[in-house]
């Protein structure tokens, strides 16, 4: 077996699913904490903060399950096993300069040094 793990294990469909659970739970417990839920309040109060939170719990879900997902897929599956040895957000034409003149390339808009 190889000590790399895949795409697919990295992020199982399992754990996309608990990721966004944990984000609705987040969700709906802040919003109930903020609505007062758990203070004594009459029960018409509490019954619109339950609704109100499910509801901020079941849009987080979805959101967050399907921001995940479309993450996921923007990576590709070859560059995830690859091993990145060079800078990322330098442009991979380019190479360093040179310090020593004799060592820079020559460019086309240069003109030529007369030879004796």
């Amino acid at each position: 077996m190889t000590d790399k793990p895949t795409r697919r294990d990295l992020m199982k469909p399992v754990q996309l699913l608990g990721l966004a659970l944990g984000a609705a739970v987040f969700a709906g417990v802040v919003t109930l904490v903020s609505m007062g839920a758990f203070q004594a309040r009459p029960a018409e109060e509490i019954q619109r903060a339950l609704v109100i939170g499910g509801i901020a719990a079941g849009v987080t879900f979805i959101v967050v399950l399907v921001s995940v997902a479309l993450l996921l897929l923007a990576v590709d599956p070859a560059q995830v096993t690859k091993q990145v040895d060079r800078p990322l957000l330098v442009p991979q034409d380019d190479e360093p300069e040179a310090t020593d003149a004799a060592e820079a390339p020559k460019r086309d808009d240069e003109p030529e040094a007369p030879r004796r």
